[in-house]
């Protein structure tokens, strides 16, 4: 049922991509290596916007779901939230990185091996709330 529910909703970000948003800038895209039997990872990327918008979902076939976080420190005390969409202010980078923005993917389907790729879509809203997708294929590799 999920796997339907989640056709459903990359079917609609499709169709109802506007052809007049201008495409998010995504560089330096890269996921960190996990070890057998782990089934969370992270990726993270700089997405750059040409217009005020937001990132709201995304999506790979290598993973179960994937989730939008932030982290922060407290006193000492990580502390991690999942976000329901990512401002991205107009011509401003925002950097996912460690320690701070990032893609977390779970129900990791095999483990993600330093050398391979995993391909994202990444769906994003502009203003008007017009929606528009986009792939990016990032390397996979060891975090050090």
């Amino acid at each position: 049922m999920t796997l339907i529910i989640r056709a459903l909703f990359l079917f609609l970000c499709i169709s109802f991509s506007s052809s007049v948003f201008a495409e998010v800038n995504i560089s330096d895209a890269w996921v960190r290596s996990t070890i057998p039997g782990q089934k969370v990872g992270a990726a993270y990327m700089t997405l750059t916007s040409p217009e005020d918008s937001k990132l709201f979902y995304v999506e790979t076939a290598q993973a179960g779901s994937v989730e939008i976080h932030s982290m922060t420190m407290n006193n000492g005390v990580m502390k991690m939230r999942m976000l329901d969409e990512l401002p991205l202010k107009a011509k401003q980078p925002e950097k996912l990185a460690p320690g701070g923005f990032h893609l977390m993917l779970f129900e990791l389907k095999t483990p993600l091996k330093a050398g391979e790729q995993v391909t994202f879509t990444l769906c994003f809203k502009d203003k008007n709330n017009k929606i528009t997708h986009q792939q990016v294929t990032a390397p996979i590799r060891d975090p050090n």
